[in-house]
């Protein structure tokens, strides 16, 4: 299991105020729900949950965009390790990257393009049964 980093970098600027939402699982057991910070812009992308030393258990951050493409994902100062749900138009997961290390600048991806990017904590995809293919609505 992915660890929190031990030491995270100092925030320079603090947090943003960014827009609220919700995920909806419909097809996972128990159809879950994570509440989600909404990245919606290219600032709110480019920082996500840099400097952030916890995140609530069913919370999360949705990175959005106007269209489908390949998506990639780095954890540079980002100290809690996640779970990168990759999402389609319609709102099928077509990837999951699980236990995505901490504090690490390797390129993140999957083969399909998304127009969605939800982290959420390491381990929560599979605590709540969740795999690619189910798909998900977004509350907004």
């Amino acid at each position: 299991m992915a660890e929190p980093a031990a030491r995270c970098p100092a925030d320079p600027d603090g947090p943003l105020a960014l827009p609220q939402g919700a995920v909806r699982f419909v097809d996972a057991p128990s159809a879950p729900r994570v509440s989600v910070e909404r990245a919606l812009d290219d600032a709110a992308r480019a920082r996500g949950l840099m400097y952030r030393t916890r995140l609530d258990a069913d919370a999360g951050m949705l990175f959005s965009w106007d269209s489908e493409s390949p998506r990639s994902f780095w954890m540079r100062n980002t100290c809690v390790p996640l779970d990168m749900l990759f999402i389609a138009a319609d709102g099928t997961i077509v990837g999951i990257l699980e236990q995505v290390p901490t504090l690490n600048t390797l390129p993140r991806a999957v083969p399909c393009p998304a127009q969605h990017v939800l982290e959420v904590n390491a381990g929560w995809t599979r605590q709540h049964g969740v795999a690619p293919g189910q798909k998900v609505e977004f509350e907004t």
